[in-house]
């Protein structure tokens, strides 16, 4: 059967939206950043920030829910946008909320690399060139180029073989992480706790859950990530799933963070953690005194490299789809396979931008992450402001319980995006992260001058 241009294939379920949102927000960054987090909060600093962060992103998800049912576009937020904002506007919020996703691809390419070289040290062999102090070796490079292409390869087969996968790798990630959780509160105890927070009294302990919960927003994002694919739900499917599963995500990945920080203090000093830069699977390995153990948390944390790659790359692909397909950059990301019906020129675009990131290694991805906080939250600000608009349009009222959510995740917003951009916030932009964010903004006008004239 032939496709028209913007006919995506359909055939996703409630519990693939579910794994694709899910999937897309629980990454590896609870394996080989828990040193960080726990110095950053203590166990129960932590666990508040991650719960606390998770509730307060839940009108965020709750608007989100309310707006996919209303408008299901691939587009998302520049769909939500439309008639709200001017064109260049909702572009210009369309094209940051692309950095959110897009950047994580070449991320995990890097970090496979690196969760192979815990369990083979072959992989820091072979020296090629060094990035800002950071050496990058051929088999790492090799691996984070094969995942890329294994991934690209997956998408462009069809949305069914990617939302297969996608299940099997977060249901495999739920089913050993919820073993070695079982296993670590059997073993550890509570005498692994003290000190509760990073710094002490009162004040301490504030600020201890406030460094925690500024880079909640950068690990919780995904949730929303079910918009993206709203045009691809099978014949008869329920809208108001959509909802369900934005809110479920969100909070499934709230536990998910707040139990291992937990959990992982629990069953090892966390104090010597910290100090000795040691990651979940080797404080689990020191605590059970096996290797087995920290070799199935590492197999968990592999299953949730793929799946949050791939998730990311179904999100930025069908986005750049949906802002293609309003013609507002070259019509050609529009393209729709005639039989797999998958967007193959934005899947090519992702795989070559993926490919090419890929080469900088780790060193020069960092800064670039720290960008997705800020384009997640111009994101997330925009659908909440759009619906606020589109209600009042309308005629419904603006302090209902919609409204109510929609404002709150209108500030929640605000207060992401300040905490990147305001320079005496702990934690701002640097002018590293500024140079990279106009260079994002750069390729964005470069695509914006390339659309097609009316």
């Amino acid at each position: 059967m032939t496709r028209a241009r913007s006919d995506l294939a359909r055939s996703l379920t409630l519990t693939e939206y579910f794994t694709f949102g899910f999937g897309t927000m629980v990454g590896v960054g609870w394996v080989v950043l828990m040193d960080d987090w726990l110095a950053r909060g203590g166990p129960l600093g932590a666990a508040i920030g991650f719960g606390l962060g998770g509730l307060l992103l839940l009108p965020v998800a709750a608007t989100y829910g309310r707006m996919v049912r209303e408008v299901p576009d691939a587009g998302a937020e520049i769909a939500y946008a439309e008639g709200v904002f001017p064109r260049p506007v909702s572009f210009g919020a369309a094209w940051t909320m692309v950095l959110a996703y897009a950047i994580v691809c070449p991320w995990e390419a890097v970090a496979v690399g690196n969760l192979l070289a815990r369990v083979f040290p072959v992989f820091n062999a072979v020296p090629l060139y060094t990035v800002a102090g950071k050496t990058i070796t051929a088999p790492r490079l090799a691996a984070g180029l094969l995942l890329t292409a294994a991934i690209a390869w997956l998408n462009y087969r069809g949305i069914r073989p990617s939302a297969v996968f996608q299940n099997a790798m977060t249901f495999g990630l739920l089913a050993i992480f919820a073993v070695f959780v079982a296993a670590g509160f059997v073993r550890g105890g509570p005498a692994n706790l003290p000190p509760l927070f990073a710094r002490p009294g009162t004040a301490g302990a504030a600020l201890s859950i406030l460094l925690v919960l500024q880079i909640v927003p950068y690990f919780m994002t995904g949730f929303e990530s079910v918009g993206k694919g709203s045009e691809e739900a099978r014949d008869g499917f329920d809208p108001r799933d959509f909802g369900r599963a934005i809110l479920l995500a969100a909070i499934a990945g709230c536990l998910f963070y707040v139990t291992i920080t937990f959990v992982v203090s629990w069953v090892f000093p966390w104090k010597r953690l910290v100090a000795e830069h040691l990651g979940t699977e080797a404080a689990f390995e020191r605590a059970f005194s096996s290797r087995a153990v920290a070799r199935w948390i590492l197999l968990a944390a592999f299953l949730s490299l793929i799946k949050i790659f791939n998730g990311n790359f179904v999100a930025a692909t069908r986005l750049l789809f949906g802002i293609g397909k309003r013609d507002l950059v070259h019509p050609a990301l529009a393209r729709v396979h005639p039989e797999h019906g998958t967007p193959v020129a934005a899947i090519a675009l992702m795989a070559a931008l993926s490919g090419a990131a890929a080469f900088l290694g780790d060193a020069l991805l960092v800064p670039v992450t720290e960008v997705g906080s800020l384009a997640v939250g111009v994101g997330w600000l925009t659908t909440c402001v759009a619906e606020r608009a589109r209600a009042r349009r309308a005629g419904r009222p603006a302090l209902d319980r919609a409204g109510a959510l929609a404002w709150i995740g209108a500030i929640v917003s605000a207060a992401v995006i300040a905490m990147k951009v305001l320079p005496f916030v702990a934690g701002s932009f640097t002018r590293s992260e500024w140079v990279a964010f106009a260079g994002w903004s750069a390729l964005g006008l470069v695509f914006w001058l390339a659309r097609p004239r009316r």
